[in-house]
């Protein structure tokens, strides 16, 4: 491939027959375009869509509560169901649960720091919430279980909450009072994927949920909903029905009332979308391939056609004592360069597109719940240019083999 005349050869052809050859090129280039331009896009959206899921934990159920639909042992239907602090405790005990979270709130709370006043969302939560919301650290800690049992007066802030309070100066440590109460702030967090649509998590304020019933005048054993995650090694659809179930019966609902204990499964969810984008991603390689391969052959119907042409060439050559290991070689390289040539500008143009699009979306603040951050991995990219290569040298070695079995006698009177 380094040789001077072998290139010099390559360069003869191709601008002897310019209109085949870049036609046969384009095949090549189109196919890897659109490959590495589908993946690249396909990536994009992929990050979008699961972006959505947040950076929390994915096997979650997320229990709420409504009215009966159905009569059930003497009580009438449309009853309103409010689920307890004690449904946490009772679904705690099932054997096949993992972290069991309620949350109760009151919204426009006044938080004080020296004479900057906020009003925020004040959260009563659990500890595991930080996990299940995919909270970060920025400074100090979460609340704790120490800080539950003892009903601690302590506060960790979301990082807006503690911006727009405390501004450049350390949280963690100093005093606030919420509703007039005295609290230590113990942390300060926020979150990898800060959104529009998630902001208000990072703007509130969060205490542990016996303090809220104790400070702010929230009704006790109140809470909002419950999130539930499986014990290692269970599917949350599992315990799903075991879940309601339990809830059905400690609140007097009927078992077939689905409208009364209702829920959302976020890993069947997430399962769900998982495996479409799996589909999606066949898809693409399937359109992907089947362009190149398109282009591939066109390369070997070229290569047989130039084989033909230049037969008297090749006889010439064998007369003169070429051996067919170096005929096989010259016809290889000529397709080897080819698809390895045309495939490598189609992989640049198409890295150069993505690349163009990423620093649009980045540079004007672009912001799309469906598509984000459109990349090209480089495993793949390399990859499909190494099949490309070795595709050409496949697509070539049909024509070439021809080409060495020429007689020098026939091919010397061929016209």
């Amino acid at each position: 491939m380094l040789d001077r005349d072998t290139w010099q050869e390559i360069w003869g052809t191709v601008r002897k027959n310019k209109l085949r050859s870049i036609l046969t090129a384009l095949g090549v280039f189109w196919g890897v375009f659109m490959l590495v331009l589908l993946l690249g896009l396909g990536n994009g959206l992929e990050t979008g869509v699961f972006r959505n899921f947040g950076s929390g934990i994915n096997n979650v159920i997320y229990i709420w509560s409504w009215k009966t639909s159905k009569p059930y042992k003497g009580l009438k239907a449309g009853r309103r169901i409010k689920l307890e602090l004690d449904d946490v405790y009772a679904i705690r005990d099932l054997p096949s649960t993992g972290d069991v979270i309620a949350y109760v709130s009151r919204e426009n709370c006044p938080v004080t720091y020296r004479s900057d006043s906020q009003r925020l969302e004040v959260k009563g939560e659990f500890p595991a919430s930080f996990d299940i919301s995919g909270y970060v650290l920025e400074e100090g800690r979460y609340i704790n279980e120490r800080d539950i049992s003892e009903s601690r007066k302590v506060v960790a802030l979301g990082a807006k909450a503690k911006e727009d309070l405390f501004g450049d100066e350390p949280a963690t440590g100093k005093r606030v009072t919420i509703a007039g109460i005295d609290f230590l702030v113990v942390g300060v967090f926020t979150r990898l994927d800060i959104k529009e649509w998630n902001l208000d998590e990072i703007q509130a304020a969060v205490i542990p949920i016996a303090t809220i019933y104790k400070t702010l005048g929230v009704p006790y054993n109140s809470i909002y909903n419950i999130a539930v995650t499986p014990a290692e090694g269970i599917r949350a659809a599992a315990i799903e029905d075991d879940v309601r179930m339990l809830l059905r019966s400690r609140h007097g609902v009927a078992p077939d009332d689905d409208t009364a204990i209702g829920g959302f499964n976020l890993e069947e969810e997430f399962m769900q979308v998982k495996n479409l984008f799996f589909g999606i991603k066949a898809l693409l390689w399937f359109v992907g391939i089947g362009t190149l391969i398109a282009g591939i052959v066109g390369v070997s119907n070229i290569m047989l056609i130039t084989v033909k042409e230049r037969t008297k060439e090749i006889g010439v050559r064998k007369a003169l004592g070429a051996t067919p290991g170096s005929i096989v070689s010259m016809i290889l390289t000529e397709s080897v360069a080819i698809t390895a040539i045309a495939g490598f500008l189609g992989l640049l143009l198409a890295t150069l597109l993505i690349a163009a699009l990423n620093y649009l979306l980045v540079s004007q603040g672009i912001e799309n719940q469906n598509f984000a951050d459109p990349k090209i991995n480089a495993t793949i990219a390399l990859s499909a240019l190494g099949f490309l290569i070795l595709a050409g040298t496949i697509a070539g070695l049909i024509p070439a083999i021809q080409a060495s079995n020429v007689n020098p006698v026939i091919a010397l009177k061929d016209e």
